[in-house]
């Protein structure tokens, strides 16, 4: 138990990092004299950095003891968020928040690898516990510092973060854990094996797309809600993300709607359909409404996650740390795109058109499912 909680902690640290500037985008656009594109890669480079991390580690770092690894990834990350607070420039900023994209994916390769194997019984269950606890930092990290930035200002925010993580490092110590961290090496053939089962193509193409669509909404958000009042706090921006915490009680609760919908294709099929009403409606001028609304948001996003993740995994016995790699390899790396490409549309087009390019992407995701429904049935 005291080995759960020390990863448990750790993830959400590491989560809060990865998301904290998301809600001060706004702000550091400000600070910076730069435009919704350039502050959209602050999010964009880390999840960019998730995408390409199993191949580069993979090379890499052919064996690394986990717990070693964490430590030394914890550190830089704790001092990276130091010198995020003392950048007065964008490009000093942006070059810090490279930094933490490069040891960001090493250290939540090696939580990952420690909670796989301290209770091999109970796999399955801690690989919900993982789920759930990174949905939670990304919440936490969001409303902390928004709290933070309103109430103090934002340097407080990245100091408070390497005070969490030097804690962490503490804690990382006392882990009873001495194994390799599980890190595989991917084969262009393997790969492109992988690849020609239609099935897994289509579970990857649902995932970039529908992250791709998630990550653009929330990345967007902030600059959408300052459009909509100059007067909002950053605390008050924060607070539209409190619907990401749906996150946590879909991935607690997959089973009951798996079986609820007749399966997991039927599943992934009804939270698309979902997740484009709620994308679309998001017109709304309203703040108090988008933030109900978000909440609709992130459980279209959420089903279709927690459900194809667990689909990738079920579909071929042999394989699994490689067909679980390239899943995140195609989330991440529509994530990535998906905080950069809107931010483009938003910033020439608005924040309309953005939504209606959404929904094409989701309606054609949506059709292809649909149409491909009877390659998922067991015979």
């Amino acid at each position: 138990m005291k080995n759960l909680l020390i990863i448990i902690y750790a993830l959400i640290v590491v989560m809060s990092v990865m998301y904290a500037t998301q809600p001060l985008q706004p702000l550091l656009a400000t600070t910076f004299d730069i435009s919704v594109v350039q502050a959209s890669w602050f999010t964009a480079v880390i999840l960019l950095f998730m995408a390409i991390s199993p191949i580069i580690y993979g090379y890499i770092l052919e064996k690394m003891c986990a717990k070693k690894m964490l430590i030394n990834a914890s550190f830089i990350l704790l001092i990276t968020n130091i010198f995020l607070g003392l950048s007065s420039s964008y490009e000093f900023f942006l070059f810090f928040r490279v930094c933490e994209a490069l040891v960001i994916p090493a250290i939540l390769t090696s939580l990952m690898s420690i909670l796989a194997n301290i209770d091999k019984e109970n796999v399955k269950f801690n690989m919900s516990i993982y789920v759930a606890a990174t949905v939670f930092g990304g919440l936490v990290g969001r409303l902390f510092s928004g709290f933070i930035a309103t109430n103090f200002s934002y340097e407080y925010v990245f100091y408070s973060l390497s005070f969490a993580l030097l804690i962490s490092i503490y804690m990382i110590k006392k882990l009873n854990y001495s194994g390799d961290a599980a890190i595989i090496k991917p084969k262009l053939g393997d790969i492109l094996n992988i690849l020609k089962d239609k099935r897994f193509a289509i579970v990857y193409f649902v995932m970039f797309c529908v992250f791709f669509v998630f990550s653009g909404v929330l990345n967007v958000l902030p600059f959408r809600v300052k459009e909509i009042s100059q007067s909002a706090t950053e605390f008050q921006i924060a607070l539209l993300y409190l619907g990401y915490g749906m996150g946590i009680l879909v991935s607690l609760n997959s089973k009951k709607i798996v079986k609820f919908f007749k399966g997991e294709i039927n599943t992934i099929f009804y939270s698309l359909i979902f997740f484009i009403f709620s994308i679309f409606i998001l017109t709304n001028q309203n703040i108090l409404y988008l933030l109900l609304l978000i909440f609709l948001v992130c459980i279209g996003m959420f089903t279709a996650h927690t459900v194809s993740t667990q689909l990738a995994n079920s579909m071929k016995a042999s394989q699994k740390s490689l067909t679980s790699g390239m899943y995140l390899t195609f989330y991440y790396f529509g994530g990535a795109l998906g905080s950069f490409i809107p931010s483009i549309i938003y910033k020439n087009y608005g924040w309309d058109i953005m939504l209606y390019f959404f929904t094409i992407i989701l309606l054609i995701t949506t059709i292809i499912v649909f149409l491909n429904k009877d390659k998922f049935i067991t015979k």
